[in-house]
Order: structure tokens, then sequence, then C-alpha cells
């Protein structure tokens, strides 16, 4: 599948390569270094030469590439290449040219480790955390011990999973964490609403538990099966390997045998029934050509015990903007030149309350009068307790043969950032 890996900073300098078959030399960075990263006029992650793919994915001020010649998932070489951040990330935090440099020892024996001629093997951080390590070298009579219980982890049934893990305190925690993107035109209408979503499990459990974990009655993953109004439709459903998908299907219960610490258990998006939490009405109108008058409300669509936090709005303003006088009563608005908008920070607004903004902007006298383009009205929020696409957990059940008390968190988390527009 993949023939080739390498990792290349903004120069184009190759700071890792490797080559896992003979059908390509290691010349071809040349080739990725004059036809992408020299030309700026590539923007596909995909660019095909002749008959070599070459797979790019930017990180950072890095070009994690995976290379090949024959036609291979498209899918299957970006989750590869995904997966090796997420590892890296792991292991040494932040993914960037120095961190690469610092480790690149640490990355050859990952990379030789996840991908053995050109195949993805296996790539979960916790298995490799067992056998690769940057620790310091045991003795030889542990090192045998722990070589064995490798082993057995890395072949046996739960290889995410050892079967010694030990807690004084069994905690398993559940993040419902959902990013909402919106669209809305000028007149009110949505032109989309999407939900992406992810399911993130930290299980501090003893021994080999069995975990499960049940979602909404009236939950719709089948596109063609429509539900009734009030269902939750959920497409693009990704589990962990560890997940028993046949009693998912059958019971809408979620069985597994979790990884030791923190790992995502699903991941999902919803397109229809979104549930949006802001709603934002803008009145922009243009005083002749001196001024641009400012009405903007944001009201909250949830329930008033809820309340949205860290709340940015973004207003834009034209190009000949000299000054805005902001006047709002909740927050602090201040013009930024720099970016041609008006920045409002709003640290908490409550369920059922509405905040207004009015401001008024100076423009300056142009020659050539351009007309303004509008770009939409960005805004960013977090609010806890609530989920946009109105998924649930039901109950999360732990059972293990030894019968422990376990204690259960969950915890819903809906925002934006950067994927929340409102055109006026």
């Amino acid at each position: 599948m993949i023939s080739a890996f390498f990792i290349f900073n903004q120069k184009g300098e190759v700071l890792i390569s490797r080559l896992y078959r003979t059908d390509l030399k290691r010349s071809i960075a040349d080739v990725f270094r004059i036809q992408v990263v020299s030309n700026s006029d590539v923007r596909s992650p995909i660019v095909t030469l002749g008959s070599t793919s070459f797979f790019h994915v930017r990180i950072n001020n890095l070009y994690v590439v995976a290379v090949t010649k024959c036609n291979a998932n498209a899918a299957l070489v970006f989750e590869y290449c995904y997966r090796f951040i997420a590892i890296a990330k792991s292991y040494f935090g932040k993914v960037d040219e120095e961190a690469v440099k610092n480790n690149f020892v640490l990355i050859y024996e990952l990379i030789d480790e996840i991908n053995d001629f050109g195949y993805p093997q296996n790539s979960e951080i916790d298995t490799l955390k067992t056998y690769i390590t940057t620790e310091s070298i045991m003795s030889t009579a542990s090192a045998v011990e722990e070589s064995s219980k490798i082993t057995t982890q890395a072949t046996g049934a739960t290889s995410w999973r050892r079967a010694d893990v030990k807690y004084k305190k069994n905690e398993a925690f559940v993040d419902v964490v959902e990013t909402v993107n919106l669209s809305m035109s000028a007149k009110g209408t949505v032109l989309r609403a999407d939900v992406d979503g992810h399911i993130l499990m930290r299980a501090y459990l003893s021994g080999t538990p069995e975990c499960k974990f049940g979602l909404n009655d009236k939950l719709v993953i089948d596109k063609n099966d429509h539900g009734l109004g009030d269902a939750v439709e959920l497409d693009d459903c990704r589990f962990h390997q560890c997940v028993r998908l046949d009693e998912f299907d059958s019971q809408r219960t979620i069985s597994f045998i979790p990884p030791d610490g923190e790992f995502e258990l699903m991941r999902y998006r919803s397109t229809s029934n979104v549930k949006l939490p802001l709603r934002v009405i803008p009145t922009v109108n243009e005083i002749g050509t001196t001024q641009v008058s400012y009405v903007v409300t944001v009201r909250t669509n949830f329930n008033n015990k809820l309340s949205a936090t860290n709340v940015v709005v973004r207003i834009p303003t034209p190009l000949n903007t000299t000054t805005v006088d902001c006047k709002v009563a909740n927050g602090k608005a201040k013009y930024v030149p720099a970016e041609n908008v008006v920045v409002w920070k709003i640290p908490r607004i409550q369920g059922g309350a509405e905040v207004t903004f009015t401001g008024t902007a100076q423009l300056t006298s142009t020659t050539h009068r351009q007309v303004w383009a509008r770009p939409p009205i960005d805004v960013d929020f977090q609010v806890l307790m609530f989920t946009a696409s109105g998924l649930i957990v039901r109950f999360l059940k732990v059972f293990e043969k030894s019968n422990y008390h376990s204690i259960k968190w969950v915890r819903y988390l809906t925002k934006a950032s950067g994927t929340y527009q409102i055109r006026f």
C-alpha cells in the first residue's frame, strides 16, 4: 500500500525518511519538495505525478507525507497519517520541527512498528507505550516478565488493554463533545447546519471490565431509515475497535472492554434536527458613504439553567473604517483595525437571555469606492450540558468479575470555533 513515508519541514528539508518497498528511491523526496513544497499553487492534499501519488497532511510547520505507486485507498492512507500524528502527540506533546528533531530515534521506532512492508499494523497507543518507551531500560529479570505480558496483550483478543490494571478508585468519565457548523443567509434561512460529535472516555478501571453504554431510545443511524420528528439521526458513525458492533445495531447499546486511560469511543455527524444554541439577529445599514450602523442581537435557545460561556462575536467592518463607536451592556467590544472586525467578548450569557451590540463605524472617503463584500459574522462559544444533536447518554454500566463499585461521570459540551457564521 504505502511505499514510503516522509516528514518535511516548511523549507522542504527531509526530517524523517523511511522506504517500505523497493519500487521507490529516496530521491522521490526531491520531487515532492519541488512540486508541492516550493509550489504555492498546490492546494490538494493528494498530488499524482505519473504513477506516483503523494498524500500529505500539514501540521504546524511540517508536512507528513505518504507515497504510493499503487491504487491505494486514500481514506486509509490519510487515516494512517492522522493516526501517526495522534501517536506522536501522545509521546512528546506538540508535533513541530523541534520535537521531530529531538525525538527522531523514537519516531523511526514508531513508524517501523506501526507499518510493515507498507501495510498499517497495530497503532493502539496504550499497546505501543508498553514496548516503545522513552524511559530507562529495565533489568533483565523484569524485562522478561514484561515482555511476556506485552506479547499477550499485542496478540490477544483485547490488544488495547492489559489484564493486570489496578486502581484504588475505579472511575469512568464520559465527555460528549459536539462542534456546531452553521451557515445562515442574510434572510435568516439556514444554508447549512450540522454537528461533528466525539464521545471521549477516560477509564480508570481495574481488571478487564465490561462496559455498557446506552444512547437515545429514538436513534436513527441509517439515512434511508427516517425516524420520527424528534428522533436523533446520526450519519457516518465511527467506533473504537473495542466496541462490539452487533449489540449496537440491535439494541443501540455500546458494549466494550475499554482501553486503559483516555481514548475516543465514538465519532459521528448529525445533519438533521440540529438545535442551534445561539440565534444572531444582525441589522447593518450603510448611511451614505461615511457611516455604517450596527445593531447585533445574540439570543440563547436553551434552558435558563444553562449558560453559554467564552462567547466571542466577530463583526466585520468595511476596509476603509477609521473608528467604531461601540455600545454594549454585556461584555466588552473593541474595534481591531488589523483584522477589520469589531471583537465583542461576552464571558457568560444565561439561557433564555439576549444581549445587544450597537455601534457606528466611521468611514474615510476613497477615490475609487468599492462595494463592501459584507463577510459573515462569526461566533465562538461553549455551552456545557447541552447537545445540539440531541444525543444523550441513557446509562453507563460497568461489570467486572470482582463486582467492585465504580463512579461514573457524564459531561456534555457544545462549542463553535470559526464555524458558526451568519451573513447580513
